[in-house]
């Protein structure tokens, strides 16, 4: 599925982050969240009666100047409605129907798009009996819900997750343009990604500024240049919290979210006159989780007057030390206003594109594998010795899945889980790709 996005909206305080954290810490159905990705939203990744999908969390309304507080709600709702597949609204039973509430119901109503009215707070016989008022609001899918403890939500995921399409096409591609590679340029605002992108095609495609966020919505563009054919996608960049000031933000975010759901390798860009920073490195673990290939971009790198001979060295091991565990990927010192190595980068993100496709047959993936098993064997567990005897590479999976068969799968812990990554990075090439690693009983 490609950029499925559910939005959670509500007036303040009816529990739209409580339900978003009962699904993260209690449910186990988001397996990623970013915090802070701009002004006090929480982004994340969902799975859920195995569909994945895009969740967010638009708790806490902050207006700013002279904005009232009715307008800001508003602004947001329209934005959520405009940009999600799905609207999550949340009321409060304890409160009854205010005229927020109404409100927002006003303008929920005039969409075509799937609405779930969940009245939260509902954890009690006489509390249900006071939901029934929720009824008069006039939608189809009525859930009543306790955050709290948790009870109604696998119901209204269960409705959600029902209208999510098994395959969802990218509306935004041509048929003849859908088996292409998809390359997404990601990162800060004002780190140079739209240079990049027209410093690769060499034309004004996309509006160049210094101000940070002048890309609003995520551009395609066909690249089809020296014999090589894959579409770009530029991205609005992604903002800490504390330099969000205005609503378009939360519109750019999404879009940008959803550009990664449609690559195939994310071109991190990252700014050489500053360390990597905390943003930097939520936006790489959201595309790694995301299972997207991915190349970092130094970029302004000819803007480093004093470079010593390890420089560069240096830089990319602080990077790589910065998002460990998953440092087997390629970095690239570019400048996109001088075009230095820039077609260096196409050429690496097509080499991450083909590792991301790579099939490994058995036969010879057991006989590496066997080899690194005897070289360092699994711990022995209570006096019984861990014994892993066959390894596969998992069919008809977005990202390289490989499963090891055990006699003990569940006593298989992390570092032993790293090392087996390590030896099938070191034989097969897949630099730059995120490896999935299971254990499974023999």
């Amino acid at each position: 599925m490609a950029g499925y996005t559910v939005a959670i909206v509500g007036r303040p305080n009816v529990g739209k982050s409580t339900f978003f954290n009962r699904m993260l810490e209690q449910r186990k159905a988001i397996v990623d969240d970013v915090s802070g990705v701009t002004r006090d939203r929480q982004y994340g990744v969902a799975e859920w009666n195995g569909k994945n999908f895009n969740v967010i969390d638009t708790g806490g309304f902050v207006p700013h100047g002279t904005d009232i507080f009715e307008k800001e709600i508003r602004k947001q709702v329209l934005i959520a409605i405009e940009e999600a597949n799905a609207v999550i609204f949340v009321t409060d039973v304890t409160t009854g129907i205010t005229d927020l509430d109404a409100e927002m119901a006003d303008m929920l109503r005039k969409t075509s798009k799937p609405v779930y009215l969940m009245v939260n707070k509902v954890d009690n016989h006489q509390r249900s009996l006071e939901a029934t008022e929720f009824y008069s609001m006039g939608f189809e899918n009525i859930f009543f819900v306790s955050s709290i403890s948790g009870s109604g939500t696998g119901e209204i995921l269960d409705a959600v997750t029902a209208n999510i399409p098994e395959e969802e096409s990218l509306s935004s591609i041509d048929d003849e343009e859908k088996d292409l590679p998809k390359f997404a340029i990601i990162g800060q605002p004002n780190v140079g990604k739209s240079s990049l992108l027209n410093a690769l095609i060499g034309t004004e495609r996309t509006i160049v500024s210094n101000i940070a966020g002048t890309t609003r919505d995520t551009i395609h563009t066909r690249y089809k240049l020296f014999q090589k054919d894959f579409i770009l996608i530029d991205t609005a960049g992604l903002r800490r919290k504390t330099k969000v000031h205005e609503n378009l933000e939360f519109y750019s975010v999404i879009r940008a979210i959803r550009a990664m759901d449609e690559a195939d390798v994310c071109l991190l860009v990252l700014d050489a006159t500053q360390d990597m920073t905390a943003q930097d490195l939520n936006i790489f673990s959201l595309a790694a989780r995301k299972g997207k290939g991915i190349v970092l971009l130094v970029n302004k790198w000819d803007l480093i007057t004093d470079k010593q001979t390890n420089t560069a060295r240096d830089y990319e091991k602080a990077i790589k030390k910065r998002i460990a565990p998953f440092s087997d990927v390629p970095v690239l010192f570019i400048s996109a206003t001088g075009k230095t190595r820039i077609y260096q980068a196409v050429e690496k993100a097509l080499e991450v594109y083909e590792n991301r496709k790579r099939r490994i047959p058995t036969a010879e993936l057991n006989e590496v594998m066997q080899e690194a098993l005897k070289a360092y064997q699994p711990p022995v567990v209570r006096g019984n010795p861990i014994k892993i005897k066959y390894v596969m590479q998992l069919p008809n999976t977005s990202v390289p899945s490989f499963a090891f068969y055990a006699n003990f799968p569940d006593e298989i812990k992390e570092p032993y889980k790293n090392y087996l990554e390590n030896k099938l990075r070191e034989h097969f090439g897949f630099s730059g790709v995120p490896i999935r690693i299971y254990f499974r009983k023999k």
